[in-house]
């Protein structure tokens, strides 16, 4: 009998991990829409092979080295041929199928890399990017989650958990560490030409296609159920069927007030209802509540998801004041409010014998987190910089990198150089 409750538990865990990671492998489409909807036409197609292109890079990468660095013992036995409930070193079996497992961690390492494309979109090289990409996503991302989510010491000396460090589904983890790959390939690559005058005016330069970006928000934050849902682990007990429900409410209710507040922090600056604002406000309190999205209240998840929306709307204008070109507001969002998500989790989950966090060891992690990504990806950037350069001419830059780097346009039939 209780052979059998195993293993329907293990079924069932197995099944809902499975499904989870399907939904976080929808959000590639999400990331992949937004950003086609907030470039330029003549930038459409690069940007969405580049999503559908780092995808299958990072599964790759992902497969082949990251998930052995991330997670030695699980990496050996998935590339030996291990799919059953044995792990080599294992306490105890676990209640779901390690290449489940696999499937679930690869798809946050995709994710992690989407938040890189928007923010380098419209002037970056396709092949510099995919190059990144396969560093990114084979070494950078792998080692700080084997700090993390891994355990390990950090370069042997320290481990975060054990300084009150707690990132729940990825705020810091996957979220700040894709802003600051972001942000290190942004201040190398420069701004698209036009954006920033000589006098210091920033002139904006609109999407081409915002029901298309707005598509890809709704993708997003119901893909961002699976993100968070799948990060319980388990669905198979009273317990974890709990919390899985907590999660999804929380996600959803940090969703909601981040575009609330966003979208009337934008209609008292600049008079009119932003949608874009509006976007990017849901999409920060989605990253706000991911760092713990279990231990608050609704209540206090709405206004956590609200804080984030407030401060994505600042974060946006402070980095166009700094004259960082962003065309998706990736790393306001990612970033910005990934660091503001960390630094709430201590206010439920506070550091106690049972484990929670601390402030300081939040502190700790986010700047080990994005000290090790920032430096690493600069030097990757520049490396790839020097050997093939990582930005397209001007004309190709004008003309539109989707005939320079793709030979086609998205909309052929209705503009040129839009």
């Amino acid at each position: 009998m209780e052979n059998n409750i195993f293993e329907l538990q293990y079924a069932l865990d197995t099944f809902y991990f499975l499904v989870c990671g399907a939904l976080v492998m929808w959000m590639a489409a999400g990331f992949a829409m937004l950003e086609a909807g907030l470039v330029r036409s003549k930038n459409t197609t690069e940007i969405l092979l580049k999503n559908v292109a780092l995808y299958a890079v990072a599964c790759t990468m992902y497969m082949v080295v990251g998930y052995s660095i991330m997670y030695p013992e699980l990496g050996s036995a998935l590339l030996s041929g291990i799919t059953g409930d044995g792990v080599a070193g294992a306490e105890e079996p676990a209640t779901y199928a390690p290449s489940a497992d696999f499937f679930f961690q690869v798809v946050f390492v995709a994710t992690a890399m989407s938040i890189v494309s928007g923010a380098v979109a419209e002037r970056m090289k396709l092949w510099a990017f995919l190059l990144f990409a396969v560093v990114m996503t084979g070494f950078i991302y792998p080692t700080e989650g084997s700090w993390t989510w891994g355990g390990n010491p950090v370069f042997g000396m320290y481990t975060l958990g054990d300084l009150g460090f707690s990132d729940f589904a990825g705020s810091g983890i996957v979220h700040m560490a894709g802003a600051a790959a972001a942000l290190a390939g942004v201040i190398l690559l420069g701004a698209r030409k036009g954006k920033y005058s000589a006098s210091g005016q920033i002139n904006a330069i609109p999407g081409a296609n915002l029901p298309l970006a707005t598509l890809g928000t709704f993708i997003l934050w119901m893909g961002w159920f699976g993100f968070n849902g799948g990060s319980v682990l388990a669905t198979a007990s009273v317990e974890s069927a709990n919390a899985v429900a907590v999660v999804f409410m929380n996600t959803n209710a940090a969703a909601a007030g981040g575009l609330i507040a966003a979208l009337i922090v934008a209609r008292i600056m600049f008079g009119k209802a932003d949608l874009t604002m509006a976007l990017n406000g849901a999409l920060a309190g989605l990253v706000a509540i991911t760092a713990e999205p279990s231990t608050p209240t609704a209540l206090q998840a709405t206004l956590f998801g609200a804080l984030g929306g407030v401060l994505v709307v600042f974060a946006i204008l402070t980095l166009d004041k700094l004259k960082i070109d962003d065309p998706v507001g990736a790393i306001s969002v990612h970033g910005v409010v990934g660091f503001l998500g960390l630094m709430l989790v201590p206010v439920t989950n506070p550091l106690t014998e049972d484990g929670g966090s601390s402030f300081s060891g939040q502190l700790i992690g986010a700047v080990t987190i994005f000290a090790w990504v920032f430096v690493t990806s600069l030097i990757v950037w520049f490396a790839i910089k020097l050997v093939m350069g990582i930005r397209v001419t001007e004309e190709e830059e004008y003309e539109g990198v989707d005939l320079s780097e793709c030979g086609m346009e998205a909309y052929p039939e209705f503009t040129k150089n839009g």
